[in-house]
């Protein structure tokens, strides 16, 4: 399981999206316009990732050494972020969420109104098929403080591996196979999986996910916060 190895992935969210983060209705039925979108949404989300980055920031009234101080990540870095200079990996966006106390999601999408109401989300149309770097993540269910979690798909391409830092006190995972074989890292070991099985686990400790199999891994990731979280 050597090859293919990367712990810091681009990030490559795909979707249709609109202002509010929420896929529309009628573009569920119009994959075709959907996908066309696809092409684009690695510079929007970057840019998007810019803004709330900023955004948040702003908000909690923190300086960019403050912020830098609290996530790990140095102000460089985070000034590069805020003026997209610079492409963030999954890793360093889920260090600076955890140094926020906000979710990931909340980094990468629209900011909501925090409304509740009935959404319709296609996996087919937001995943990309192509595992860019072997990794892909897409965003099924954004965060919403009222329910407390978002919910993922992602993909690991043969031979693949991705290790994440710990997450904020009282976050946990709960990973569903798909299809395909992998394996989920946590507790100081590996724990297989395979379609149809699943396991919660506490996040607040170095983990990992793996592709064990002859072909991809899909699986679902739903990431649940404690109840003080917010969106920001």
């Amino acid at each position: 399981m050597s090859k293919n190895v990367n712990t810091e992935d681009r990030l490559n969210v795909m979707g249709s999206l609109n202002a509010e983060g929420r896929l529309k209705a009628d573009e569920v039925s119009n994959a075709g316009e959907a996908l066309s979108v696809q092409n684009n949404l690695n510079v929007k989300t970057e840019l998007q990732v810019s803004q709330n980055l900023k955004r948040i920031r702003k908000e909690k009234g923190w300086s960019l050494d403050a912020t830098a101080k609290a996530t790990g990540v140095s102000k460089a870095m985070l000034g590069q972020i805020e003026r997209g200079e610079s492409s963030p990996t999954v890793a360093k966006l889920w260090q600076i969420a955890t140094g926020f106390n906000v979710s990931f999601s909340s980094l990468i999408l629209p900011s909501s109104n925090n409304e509740l109401v009935s959404l319709f989300r296609d996996a087919n149309i937001l995943r990309d098929e192509s595992l860019k770097d072997g990794f892909s993540v897409s965003v099924v269910f954004p965060f919403e403080p009222s329910v407390g979690f978002e919910l993922y798909e992602l993909r690991l391409a043969e031979n693949y591996q991705h290790f994440s830092e710990p997450h904020s006190a009282g976050v946990t995972e709960h990973i569903l196979c798909i299809s395909g074989q992998m394996a989920v890292f946590f507790d100081d070991s590996w724990h297989e999986l395979s379609s149809g099985q699943a396991v919660r686990f506490n996040a607040e400790q170095r983990h990992g996910y793996k592709n064990t199999g002859q072909e991809k891994a899909i699986f679902h990731n739903i990431i649940h916060y404690p109840n003080q979280w917010q969106r920001s």
